[in-house]
């Protein structure tokens, strides 16, 4: 039932349904990029790797061009895990802040935008730190009652600090 100032309208039941569903893939469908920055924070493999299809494909290549570095596209889930992961454990602790999600869901497949704002700082110097802010552009699939990224391309809008000492 949706209450409005005036009256009480009651929605058919089609409809209630269909909106649940709907909204609990916005749910699943964000929850996949959650996974993808809390996993980094946390250096959680299990936690990270659940954010990907086994296919997956990051492109971190855009965002990294704003500091002249020119890392790989990294393809495969297993992939990803293993070089990100890499790069940060026990050397970068990080903080990844997610807003501005906007998804377009079309059957099993979606497509999700938001900004991340992602802070990096040097565990042996942490006054050596790298703040982002960074549009994603994300492909996802679902797999059972998840969702997962398919692809991922990150761009950079704008960042502070020595980035390149961060992504080596």
């Amino acid at each position: 039932m949706y209450v409005t100032r005036d009256r009480a309208l009651t929605a058919p039941a089609h409809d209630t349904s269909a909106a649940v569903a709907e909204l609990r893939d916005r749910a699943e469908i964000t929850d996949a990029l959650y996974r993808f920055g809390l996993g980094q924070d946390l250096k959680d493999r299990e936690l990270f790797a659940s954010a990907f299809a086994p296919d997956a494909e990051l492109d971190f290549r855009p965002a990294a061009s704003a500091w002249g570095a020119k890392p790989p596209l990294m393809s495969g889930r297993d992939t990803i895990v293993t070089t990100i992961l890499a790069v940060f454990t026990g050397r970068v602790d990080t903080t990844h802040q997610v807003t501005n999600t906007r998804i377009t869901i079309d059957g099993d497949t979606a497509r999700l935008t938001a900004l991340v704002e992602a802070q990096h700082l040097l565990i042996a110097d942490p006054a050596t730190h790298a703040l982002l802010k960074n549009p994603y552009d994300v492909d996802l699939v679902r797999d059972g009652d998840r969702w997962v990224i398919r692809r991922l391309r990150i761009d950079n809008t704008w960042y502070t600090g020595e980035p390149s000492v961060i992504f080596v």
